[in-house]
């Protein structure tokens, strides 16, 4: 960030102060999750215990699956096609959207490693590569008004697939909502835009105490334990707002220079946003109660789900970023994001089963031993992300991914009206 904060030409000090405030928006997030997890972690465990629940996927996360994709000699060109495919389409006029965030970029060469392990084909591999990557920069592209509406962020939009890859779906529900009496009439937003703030709900710390206490009492710990427990994740609640805050002001200058350096270079190029990782959404109340709530609702579906075999562990904590953009289509209520969250929940548990035995055979190909003792592995976010497994699908031409074509192309023509409205205004 302080290399591209020199090439928009940001004065030192501004561009150091923004590097800094970025790097420790960050590193405050990766401490205080870790302290989250290692608070749920034991949570769980007890739960499983009690229950005597037994799975036999193992949810470790997104990291191996990141880790699978580093090793794979596909993985460097990718990167490289990424680049020029974003390239191509600013030069034609496709896209407005700079992809910068080249971390998440192996969440694209993640299905060409997988489709060139399917098929046999390179060219495949490539192939899907291209195609993952044209929709992943649309769809940040049209998330960029939904944060300037929610956040006042302008030129900044939301990268990671596993987060814009769910737009056209909750812009499509939130059309359906808007139609159903009752149901539109359902509104809690404790980022107090719209509505009337609940002064005890609208504290993401309390929702947090509430859902430790929840989970913590299906534990069956004891007050203490119980207590101290929803303190200690009411405080992961206060602090992650604070990392986001800082990270929102850090991006938020550098991408406003960035643009403008941009703009004044090429004036055709008006409109430009910058894609960048969910971090600096972590401000918002509404998501991080979306998230929390989300949380116990996924573990119960765990539990009754027929067809599941895994119970989310790994990638709970994930949730929180996952919905963050859904949240601000559905302006900031929660009620409707949680709605819309349970059947994308359902399918995260019902696809990262599913692809299991082959996440397990590429992690034993890039050296590691997950899958050694007989248990598979999975990433109940990442690994159940539901672009990534219809594609995978789709490239090895199975009938019921290539049924599910008009259906996908109806949400992306919703999501494509939706995006019409914004650029008129008349979603604001």
């Amino acid at each position: 960030m302080l290399v591209l904060a020199g090439i928009a030409r940001m004065k030192h000090t501004d561009a150091l102060r923004a590097a800094i405030r970025i790097a420790a928006g960050f590193a405050g997030i990766f401490v205080v999750f870790n302290f989250f997890v290692s608070q749920i972690g034991p949570v769980i465990d007890s739960i499983i215990a009690r229950r005597g629940l037994e799975y036999p996927v193992m949810d470790i996360g997104w990291p191996p699956l990141a880790a699978i994709t580093w090793s794979s000699a596909l993985t460097p060109i990718a990167i490289v096609l990424v680049m020029l495919v974003n390239l191509a389409m600013l030069a034609s006029r496709t896209t407005k959207n700079l992809y910068i965030d080249l971390w998440n970029y192996w969440h694209f060469a993640f299905l060409g490693v997988l489709i060139q392990s399917a098929t046999g084909s390179l060219a495949l591999g490539f192939v899907s590569v291209v195609v993952i990557t044209v929709f992943t920069i649309k769809m940040a592209e049209w998330s960029a008004p939904y944060v300037r509406r929610e956040t006042g962020l302008d030129g900044i939009a939301v990268s990671p697939l596993s987060v814009v890859g769910l737009l056209p779906w909750a812009a499509a529900l939130n059309a359906l909502f808007d139609r159903i009496p009752f149901v539109r009439s359902l509104n809690w937003n404790p980022s107090g835009h719209a509505g009337k703030k609940d002064p005890l709900l609208g504290e993401p710390m309390v929702i947090g105490f509430l859902v430790g206490a929840f989970l913590s009492a299906l534990a069956g710990f004891g007050v203490r334990e119980l207590l101290e427990t929803s303190v200690n994740i009411a405080a992961v609640m206060f602090l992650l707002p604070k990392c986001g805050e800082l990270i929102g002001q850090g991006m938020g200058a550098v991408s406003h220079s960035f643009k403008t350096l941009v703009e004044q270079k090429f004036p055709s190029f008006t409109g430009l946003s910058i894609a960048m990782d969910t971090g600096f959404l972590l401000t918002n109340p509404s998501v991080i109660a979306t998230g929390l709530i989300l949380m116990p609702v996924s573990l119960a579906l765990a539990f009754i789900l027929p067809g599941n075999r895994v119970l989310p562990v790994g990638d709970l904590p994930n949730l929180i970023s996952i919905f963050s953009l859904s949240v601000l289509i559905f302006r900031g209520n929660v009620i409707r994001s949680v709605i819309a969250g349970i059947p994308v929940i359902a399918t995260f548990l019902w696809f990262s089963s599913s692809l299991a035995p082959v996440f397990t055979a590429e992690a034993q190909k890039a050296g590691m031993d997950f899958g050694a003792a007989g248990r598979e592995i999975t990433a109940f976010t990442d690994g159940g992300n539901q672009i990534r497994f219809w594609l995978y699908h789709l490239f090895g031409l199975n009938p019921a991914a290539l049924a599910i074509l008009p259906i996908a192309a109806f949400l992306v023509f919703i999501a494509w009206k939706a995006h019409r409205k914004n650029a008129t205004g008349k979603l604001y």
